[in-house]
């Protein structure tokens, strides 16, 4: 496997836990929002924010380095959109990393 492409996939890897606990937080602080005075929404959204674009990014340049099949990425996208993907995209991508999926996609992990 290229470098490019093992540099790659780490960088998705090393952003998907943190983007998957933001999105959780974001949910949690959008509760407290609306039953307490707490109001931490605008900070948590942008943090969120911005570990969401990251993730996209290094997405898309994983899938152009590894050359993945369109569905493995969609199914990589979907799972950035759910509160607690991001964990399971993680896990995905580091058995891949470990060599241990090979072009398997990451429903089968």
């Amino acid at each position: 496997m290229p470098v490019k492409s093992v540099a790659a996939v780490h960088r998705l890897r090393l952003v998907s836990g943190p983007e998957g606990l933001s999105f959780l937080l974001l949910l949690v602080c959008s509760v407290l929002k609306r039953t307490t005075s707490f109001n931490a929404v605008p900070v948590m959204g942008m943090v969120h924010g911005v570990l969401f674009i990251l993730y996209l990014v290094f997405l898309v340049q994983a899938h152009q380095a590894r050359r993945w099949e369109p569905k493995r990425t969609l199914l990589l996208f979907v799972l950035s959109v759910l509160p607690t993907g991001g964990f399971f995209a993680e896990r995905t991508l580091a058995r891949e990393e470990r060599g241990e999926l090979g072009a398997a996609t990451p429903a089968a992990a």
